[in-house]
């Protein structure tokens, strides 16, 4: 049976790779994203994808969105949460209410309500099960200067994957996070041009091609429901990560 994913910041990126190569496996894909004509381009056409435009912090736009993929596909399998903004600057104070709560509203509570909405899915469906995947980060281990509200919100992510992989045992959902650290897409392209480190200097840093993010989220996908990535790093072999500061 062909399995099928819904894959959230699908329009570039980590997601827009990560869904191409769940194309390439064979995999439904969901593509969710704000900007439909971005989500058409990733797509390029495929007929195994769904597009699925929303606002993952938009609690209705999600649940319409998850109950047209379940209501075509008969299943859903897995979801990868990866959508999400990274706001950086300075110290705490310098950091606006505003800032905050809209980065919060993406990277956390878009993740809760996208996670929400696929383990109500895959509690009712027959068989009964699936696995959700959150996209937490380096910053969810080891913070970066100047990034209060993105180390937060990480920090929150591994939270909720611990909370979501216990809730989920009597379902046969499965949980797991792939922390991921210096994967070049747009982004990420600062980090070749230089980053703020601890010690106050700018440096340029290490970066892999995000086609490693892809191919390891394809496996914890993969995996039968009686085994599981709880977490998994995946990140640039040589970037200041152990021993950062």
């Amino acid at each position: 049976m062909t399995k099928s994913i819904i894959i959230t910041g699908a329009g570039s990126g980590i997601g827009k790779a990560t869904a191409r190569t769940f194309l390439d496996a064979g995999w439904r894909v969901g593509f969710v994203g704000r900007r439909e004509e971005t989500l058409l381009d990733a797509a390029n056409g495929h007929p195994a994808a769904m597009i699925l435009p929303c606002d993952v912090a938009d609690e209705a736009a999600v649940q319409t969105n998850f109950e047209a993929a379940y209501t075509a596909w008969g299943r859903l399998d897995a979801i990868f949460n990866n959508a999400g903004i990274m706001i950086t600057g300075g110290p705490i104070d310098e950091l606006s209410v505003q800032d905050w709560r809209r980065l919060i509203d993406v990277n956390l509570t878009g993740s809760f309500i996208a996670a929400r909405a696929a383990f109500a899915i895959m509690r009712r469906q027959s068989p009964m099960g699936g696995r959700i995947i959150n996209n937490g980060s380096i910053s969810a281990h080891a913070p970066r200067p100047g990034s209060t509200a993105y180390t937060s919100s990480k920090h929150a992510i591994t939270g909720l994957t611990k909370s979501i992989s216990l809730d989920g045992r009597p379902y046969n959902i499965a949980c797991g996070q792939i922390d991921i650290g210096n994967a070049l897409t747009d982004m990420a392209q600062s980090m070749t041009t230089g980053m703020p480190q601890a010690d106050g200097s700018i440096r340029t840093e290490a970066v892999m091609d995000v086609q490693h993010v892809a191919s390891s989220v394809l496996h914890m996908a993969e995996l039968p429901l009686e085994a599981n990535v709880q977490f998994m790093t995946v990140m640039a072999t040589n970037m200041p990560f152990v021993g950062r500061g």
